[in-house]
């Protein structure tokens, strides 16, 4: 397989060539690194919370919306799906890099430059590392990437920092929204991982789950897009084994379930990494085994997330 590195890099192109009709901003650090602005000062729209997406899967997920209904009322639905999950969802989308900096910066990583430093434990278990002179990091955080962040991502990567693309998203903005409702299929391969299933043998994943509405109170927002996921997020696997463990996947396994996550981070002090990883899970999955049964576990709940989203 071609670097997810560089794949990901003709799709930050595609944004920067693109940038004003996407409502993105794109601008390079004094030492040479590049971010890309989808919606921290941005406006970055639906479009370009998909590309951001995209990004994320390092190209090797399909993206796009569909009207969908929350409670009766309409709601635009983010789906994904993917013939490689392990790689794009588990090795690539998933935020797994924590930056956190003296000089007060915080944020979250996700993107194909984790592949690039593999300190994660799915990397072991999927296999797969890379190696490329570029480095795609998407930051999620209130504010904008600096030079400090970049020279950290390089260090990490062992590549140049005028080789690191830094996309960057707060996550109560549109973009924010759609890439998070992009990650129903990720979480569920994630708990799969986690519960000790190879993650190998899943062959196919398909997500979709709600956009949340836009805010800039990015506690709220936090609450919002899980619940999304949570209680609307629902999920189809294609996987190569059985296993009896398919109900704990999730979200209804936990024991937090039917609580707004708003409270659940409130609890955890607004830590993200507080958060007992369990709970986050899509709400329904249903389970293909190659030559075996079906499964389906789980349900949504459309009033929760009707008073999570602010229904009036």
């Amino acid at each position: 397989m071609e670097s997810i590195n560089r794949t990901a890099i003709e799709l930050v192109d595609e944004a920067l060539d693109f940038a004003g009709e996407l409502d993105v901003v794109g601008y390079e650090l004094d030492n040479g690194a590049t971010v890309v602005d989808f919606g921290v000062d941005a406006a970055g729209g639906v479009e370009a919370g998909l590309l951001l997406a995209e990004i994320q899967t390092a190209g090797l997920a399909n993206l796009r919306t569909r009207m969908g209904e929350v409670a009766g009322a309409p709601r635009q639905y983010v789906e994904l799906s993917t013939d490689h999950p392990a790689i794009a969802l588990l090795c690539s989308q998933k935020a797994g890099w924590e930056l956190e900096f003296e000089s007060g910066f915080e944020g979250l990583g996700s993107g194909p430059a984790r592949a690039l430093v593999g300190q994660e434990t799915e990397f072991e278990r999927v296999g797969y590392y890379d190696s490329s002179e570029f480095a795609t990091l998407a930051v999620e955080s209130t504010t904008l990437p600096t030079e400090e962040v970049a020279e950290h991502v390089a260090d990490l990567a062992e590549v140049d920092p005028e080789g690191v693309f830094l996309p960057a998203y707060a996550t109560g903005s549109t973009a924010g929204s759609v890439a998070t409702a992009a990650r129903a299929a990720e979480l569920a391969v994630f708990r799969l991982l986690e519960l000790g299933y190879e993650p190998t043998d899943v062959l196919h994943a398909s997500g979709a789950a709600p956009m949340a509405p836009a805010t800039r109170d990015e506690d709220l927002a936090m609450g919002r897009t899980n619940d999304a996921l949570a209680y609307g997020g629902e999920v189809h696997l294609q996987v190569a084994r059985d296993d009896d463990r398919f109900d704990q996947i999730v979200s209804t396994a936990r024991e937090e379930y039917g609580t707004p996550f708003v409270e659940v981070f409130e609890d955890a002090g607004w830590d993200f990494y507080e958060v007992d990883e369990r709970v986050f899970a899509p709400a329904k999955v249903t389970v293909d085994v190659i030559d075996g049964p079906v499964y389906t576990v789980g349900e949504t709940d459309e009033e929760l997330l009707a008073e999570s989203f602010g229904y009036r």
